[in-house]
């Protein structure tokens, strides 16, 4: 059975009504259905009027294929429409269920990489991703787990909630070790490519990698609900899409459409989300520094999120439960299982961030008097 989703149920018990400024998701700058069309010229409308109502095909339609297989540089059979990543990932887990199988993900997380394997019966190894390494990947760690029932390895890159990156070197050194021993190498890279410093390439490039992507993130596009997998195994994907014909059949024709076009154009979405997610990255640093004794952080080297947390090491519920009522929504750590940390998106509010910065300020000016009065029961 799926246990609680507490990253959900927080943002779902705050939805109505929203706090002032929400920075509690992932997902970057807002585009309307009219910014989307106008990237492609004026015909773009009377094409999407003229589409018909029916079932896509179950892998997707040629056209979203083709543009996503041109920016992954492969060839267009490997790539599998899904409805948005979560979907693909389920299917890349069930397809991996077998009597005493394992995988290995990281934690911190999404929460699906642990929900999902566990409620299919799977033993799930987790890959600590610690601040005193600045989250990066222990590859030894990740050797040490491994052994003959495992499965798959995933990696996340950049990574959700903490804004790590496996840069290229280790990216394939970890695939290099998967392939050597029968393993399936899945690499989620849905914030691929917004970096913060030195770009990585994407691990399509690899010849065994499973690479998960979708339109939600660095596309922005989360309403579109397009994901993909770009999988070489010809025995995979036929699991993939025998799962996704008894599951889902197939993405709207018309959502379809419409990732095409964002693919295509992927240069002016992606490079607005970069744009957005630097600016607003430096705006909290400036924030974070000037209040060390409250808070600290790693700075994301990727992604959307930063992950900063309470010096003190309580639990940042309460903290968050209480920024809320300044209209501050973040996300509290214990829905990674962190309860110390709290996750901040960086890629939404382009009128509002600078001022949702100035409240933080305040929000942190103030914090530490209001848990002293909370803890004396004042």
């Amino acid at each position: 059975m799926l246990k609680s989703f507490l990253l959900e149920d927080w943002l779902e018990a705050h939805a109505e009504p929203m706090p002032e400024f929400p920075l509690g998701g992932s997902t970057g700058p807002v585009w309307t259905l009219r910014d989307l069309l106008e990237l492609d010229g004026r015909s773009s409308l009377e094409r999407m009027l003229e589409s018909d109502v029916l079932y896509s095909r179950a892998a997707g339609a040629t056209p979203l294929r083709q543009a996503i297989a041109q920016m992954q540089d492969v060839p267009m059979e490997h790539v599998l429409i899904m409805t948005g990543a979560g979907e693909a990932l389920s299917h890349i887990f069930s397809a991996a269920v077998e009597p005493g199988a394992n995988v290995i993900v990281p934690t911190p997380c999404f929460p699906p990489y642990i929900a999902v394997p566990e409620a299919l019966g799977l033993e799930v190894r987790t890959y600590r991703l610690r601040r005193e390494d600045s989250y990066e990947i222990d590859l030894d760690e990740i050797r040490r787990l491994t052994d003959p029932q495992t499965k798959l390895i995933l990696v996340n890159s950049p990574h959700n909630p903490t804004g790590s990156v496996l840069d290229d070197r280790a990216m394939e050194a970890l695939h290099d070790f998967a392939a050597e021993r029968g393993v399936q190498f899945v690499c989620d890279e849905v914030y691929h490519p917004i970096y913060h410093g030195t770009a990585m390439a994407s691990a399509s490039r690899l010849a065994n990698a499973t690479i998960v992507g979708d339109l939600s993130k660095a596309f922005s596009l989360s309403g579109l609900r397009v994901g993909w997998i770009v999988e070489s195994d010809e025995r995979r994907r036929e699991r993939y899409l025998t799962a996704r014909e008894y599951c889902t059949v197939s993405n709207s024709p018309i959502t379809e459409f419409l990732g095409e076009i964002a693919v295509r154009h992927r240069r002016a979405i992606l490079d607005r989300t970069r744009e957005v997610a630097q600016t607003h990255l430096k705006l909290l640093e400036r924030v974070l520094k000037e209040h060390t004794g409250v808070v600290d952080w790693i700075r994301p080297r990727g992604g959307m999120t930063a992950f900063p947390w309470l010096i003190s090491g309580a639990d940042s519920r309460s903290f968050c439960d209480y920024a809320a009522t300044q209209g501050l929504l973040f996300a509290p750590g214990d829905c990674f299982g962190v309860q110390d940390h709290f996750r901040i998106a960086l890629g939404v509010g382009r009128d509002w961030y600078a001022v949702a910065m100035q409240r933080l300020e305040e929000l942190l000016s103030t914090w530490l008097a209001v848990a002293e009065r909370t803890l004396s029961g004042g």
